[in-house]
């Protein structure tokens, strides 16, 4: 059997330097099987390297965000046998996890706009965005406790730092359907926009996030994401490195020379 798409699994496309990241497998509800985990991969890395690409929108074709893992891979999995079983799924794990560090450490904002069900691994897919915006059309379930099985794609780590433990545990535990305005409240996801919008929201919410120095959003989006494991010593050491690193960036050196000039000027 081929590993590859007739179609592509990932679609970009580049306006106004924020990149659309489309999940499109449609008629599965952009469920990720292992040839779409490496197309995604191949896909960040190249809006990772692309100076033009500023921020990152991530949303789903059709009527899903994504379903999770898709089911022929499950199926796969249990006829393997009991002595390739383990290893393999390592494998398959290695790989689950290296798509969506790539998306997660991403040097640029990245925003998930939920176009409808997120689900198991896509519901881990939009936790470690840095924003969701969603659809009034869309849901959020952790599910993976109704297939026997643990948040595998980084819902363990992502959920409890946007809810909290103990609620990230009800989720977690109960597997349950989380809507919009539920969602919102929780503090699981940021915004929420008409479904005819959420496109021309998270796209216009991302130009926004991202006028500023891109050195100085990567250097800061690295610091913080490390900031509840790290020390107060170790983020100011990290911080310290990082500043050094602005005070030779274009950006900083254009906006201080402008400021001086108006300031000159004024005076």
């Amino acid at each position: 059997m081929s590993d590859q798409h007739p179609t592509p699994a990932i679609l970009t496309e580049l306006q106004h330097g924020v990149a659309t990241l489309t999940l499109n497998r449609p008629a599965v509800r952009n469920a990720i099987d292992d040839a779409m985990r490496t197309e995604l991969v191949t896909a960040l890395d190249a809006l990772g390297r692309d100076p033009a690409v500023r921020a990152v929108v991530i949303t789903g074709a059709g009527r899903g965000f994504c379903s999770g893992g898709d089911v022929k891979g499950m199926m796969q999995r249990m006829s393997e046998p009991a002595t390739a079983l383990a290893i393999n799924g390592w494998r398959r794990q290695q790989h689950t996890h290296h798509a969506v560090a790539a998306l997660h450490a991403l040097g640029k904002p990245t925003i998930a706009a939920v176009n409808g069900a997120a689900t198991g691994l896509g519901c881990d897919v939009a936790l470690c965005c840095d924003f969701i915006i969603a659809s009034d059309a869309a849901s959020f379930a952790m599910s993976y406790i109704h297939r026997g099985l643990i948040p595998d794609g980084g819902g363990l780590y992502f959920l409890p730092r946007r809810v909290g433990l103990p609620r990230a545990k009800e989720l977690i535990f109960t597997g349950r359907k989380v809507d919009p305005p539920e969602a919102l409240s929780l503090g699981m996801i940021d915004r929420i926009a008409p479904a005819d919008r959420l496109l021309q929201d998270a796209q216009a919410w991302a130009s926004e996030l991202s006028q500023g120095s891109p050195a100085a959003l990567a250097l800061a989006k690295a610091i913080l994401d490390q900031t509840f494991e790290a020390t107060v010593d170790q983020v100011f050491a990290s911080g310290s490195q990082a500043q050094a690193i602005c005070y030779t960036t274009a950006e900083h050196h254009a906006s201080v020379n402008d400021f001086l000039a108006k300031r000159n000027k004024g005076g």
